[in-house]
């Protein structure tokens, strides 16, 4: 039997708290270990392909990993450390590389003279199997939304051919998110916690949420390795998952304990909020819907197309200039 206690944060080595692990213990990683030497990361270096191993060993199956990764400039080219491990995770360990995800910046690192500037990093989601529970978001407004296709209704049989057909499946208001999701980061962005930003590399918090509610269900186990500034810790309480972390670094750990010092009291209170803006896309999708089988029925033998999108339309899933589009609520929320 573990003997792990939930909701704590270790200040150990990840290897000595997952030693402690029973195998198939955990639902969900979230973490950004440090690579390339980019940062320091108070001096403290770490043992890749050792955690890779055991983190296949403590993941339930079904279990994912969201491995947050970068690569730095070496002699003139990129280091492909990322693709490496991603490598290393499915090739020597067994898991799945389920997608390549992109996490995408407002900003710019820093301005390049020989290349075009670098605003992302890569989200490996690495599957123990196939995922066991997966809650895709639905909040990207769809600018195709109530049409059918480029031309006339049609639908295309089996042989290749067109038929001309009444009427055909619409776009919908909302539809899934791309693979590609972007965050402003940054303090006042990324969260208002202040102390937070002693942490040399921090993530949004909502970008950790939208992980958690993605991949797991409430009392779920979400562990972070490099738990840093406590993002996972904060975001797991805010959504009523238990949380473990490790962190070798005992100035982080003082600073994630009194990030989330108190914070159990509004444990689950991201939830209501959550659900209210899920009824509201679902309330517009159903307005959408009559409005759309409205316009069907009066015009001529039930064909209707709506005005295509003009060139200048924005793009099916743009955040605000805050970095919150579809998530205005959560500015003090943030991640790792």
């Amino acid at each position: 039997m573990s003997t792990l206690k939930l909701n704590t944060i270790y200040q150990e080595n990840c290897l000595d708290t997952m030693k402690r692990m029973d195998a198939d213990f955990i639902d969900l990683v979230v973490t950004s270990p440090p690579y390339d030497g980019l940062r320091t990361y108070n001096d403290y270096s770490f043992d890749f392909e050792s955690i890779a191993k055991e983190l296949y060993r403590v993941m339930k199956p079904g279990g994912i990993i969201v491995w947050v990764v970068g690569d730095s400039i070496i002699k003139g080219s990129e280091s492909l450390t990322s693709m490496k491990q991603a490598i290393y995770f499915k090739e020597q360990c067994g898991f799945n590389v389920h997608d390549t995800m992109i996490y995408k910046k407002t900003g710019m690192r820093f301005p390049e003279k020989k290349r075009y500037a670098q605003i992302f990093e890569y989200m490996f989601i690495i599957s123990k199997g196939i995922p066991s529970k997966v809650h895709i978001i639905t909040d990207r407004p769809n600018r195709w939304a109530g049409y059918t296709n480029w031309g006339g209704n049609s639908v295309r049989l089996k042989n290749g051919k067109l038929k001309e057909a009444k009427d055909c499946k619409r776009y919908k208001k909302y539809g899934a998110r791309t693979n590609i999701w972007e965050y402003s980061n940054g303090f006042g962005f990324g969260t208002k916690d202040k102390d937070s930003y002693e942490h040399p590399a921090m993530f949004p918090e909502q970008m950790v949420e939208d992980h958690i509610i993605s991949w797991t269900d409430e009392s779920d186990i979400v562990y972070d390795p490099f738990m840093g500034s406590g993002t996972v810790a904060k975001m797991a309480i805010l959504t009523n998952r238990n949380y473990i972390g490790s962190e070798i670094s005992v100035e982080y750990v003082n600073g994630a304990l009194q990030r989330i010092e108190n914070l159990d009291l509004l444990r689950g209170n991201r939830l209501p909020i959550l659900k209210i803006e899920e009824a509201k896309r679902q309330a517009e999708e159903e307005e959408h819907i009559k409005n759309v089988e409205e316009k069907v029925k009066s015009t001529t033998k039930g064909k209707w197309q709506p005005n295509q999108p003009s060139k200048k339309s924005k793009p099916d899933f743009v955040l605000t200039e805050d970095g919150q589009a579809f998530h205005d609520s959560l500015v003090g929320t943030e991640t790792e």
